[in-house]
């Protein structure tokens, strides 16, 4: 029978073996192309992964019915019989920031009821990673931001650093904002956005700055698919379980 990892809970009891809030250096770097792929490297050690997306902006009608594009990829790669509004508990039609896709559609953002949704859904997972919208300031409601939302959480943070010009001072800012509020930066991905970018491969300046783990560097590829991403993210899980533990 699999042993929790040391410093971690039984999931028997109701207690996570891991969770995450996984967030980014901005919008559209792979925010979910490594929280999925991170699910997957879960699922296939014998975990019961969750993946979970609290606010996602933007849905198209599909065979009569409103999906997430996100959520949908997210609830894929999880290994657990998770229905889309568990996924994503609150999602939004209109993409754009949710606070505004929130008042255009004449909705309300509840601090309470995200929280509980998210808590729920983990409870019943042994790890869990909670992925965040845009950068990690992103307003959800006057007084309460997506900073805010992984401080109620409690959860250490994986940044995912989109490698494109500027991202070290995204970075650094972020690592830093993160740390302010109290929480652990766990890990951090390169994930490459500009295949074109000169020098890309030299991590060096991001490594020094970030002072935690780097969990994979991931290139651009035709198909990022979970599995595909995953296969450059070996030792994420352990090193993300190493957190935990310590």
């Amino acid at each position: 029978e699999k042993q929790p990892p040391r410093g971690g809970s039984d999931p028997r009891s109701g207690g996570a073996w891991g969770a995450f809030f996984i967030t980014g250096t901005d919008t559209e770097i792979g925010k979910t192309a490594i929280t999925a792929a991170l699910t997957h490297l879960a699922a296939q050690s014998g975990l019961r992964a969750a993946a979970i997306k609290p606010l996602a902006a933007g849905q198209d009608c599909v065979d009569g019915r409103w999906v997430n594009e996100d959520v949908l990829r997210l609830r894929a790669a999880s290994n657990m019989d998770l229905r889309d509004d568990e996924v994503g508990p609150l999602q939004l039609r209109t993409p754009c920031a949710p606070h505004i896709a929130a008042r255009l559609e004449g909705r309300t953002i509840s601090r309470d009821s995200l929280l509980a949704a998210v808590r729920g859904v983990a409870a019943r997972a042994d790890i869990a990673f909670v992925e965040g919208v845009g950068g990690f300031r992103v307003p959800l409601v006057p007084g309460w931001d997506t900073a805010d939302l992984a401080v109620d959480l409690g959860l250490p943070v994986v940044l995912v650093v989109g490698l494109r010009l500027g991202c070290i001072n995204h970075a650094l800012l972020t690592a830093e904002a993160v740390r302010a509020r109290g929480l652990p930066l766990a890990g951090w991905v390169a994930n490459t956005v500009d295949a074109a970018m000169p020098y890309v491969a030299d991590l060096a300046a991001l490594e020094a700055g970030l002072l935690a783990p780097l969990l994979g560097h991931v290139p651009r590829l035709s198909d990022p698919h979970p599995a595909a991403i995953a296969a450059h993210l070996p030792k994420a899980l352990a090193l993300l379980l190493a957190q935990q533990a310590a």
